[in-house]
């Protein structure tokens, strides 16, 4: 079995931002993304999804690690200053890097 190294880049973010952030994954060319919602506590407060104005949601992209850099770099200069953000990526092994 063949393994191959991608990018997982993880955004967890205020759900008000979801479809904005649809949009730009897209437009930044990442083929695919996992939606969920997230609750905890951090720098800005706790979060617990009681209402969607104060809920979270994680957003997961496998992609090669230029596509994240990419992604990352844009998130972090249009978002960081405003809303509640965090960012992190780590290597992963994929077993059909077509789909990446």
């Amino acid at each position: 079995m063949q393994r191959h190294i991608r990018k997982l880049l993880t955004v967890v973010t205020e759900a008000a931002l979801e479809a904005t952030l649809v949009r730009d994954i897209d437009r930044l060319h990442a083929h695919g993304y996992t939606i969920t919602d997230a609750r905890g506590k951090g720098s800005r407060g706790t979060r617990n999804a009681g209402w969607e104005a104060s809920g979270n949601i994680r957003i997961e992209v496998v992609c090669d690690a230029a596509t994240a850099g990419e992604i990352a770099a844009y998130l972090q200069e249009h978002y960081y200053d405003n809303y509640a953000m965090i960012l992190f990526m780590s290597d992963i092994e994929v077993l059909r890097p077509e789909k990446f």
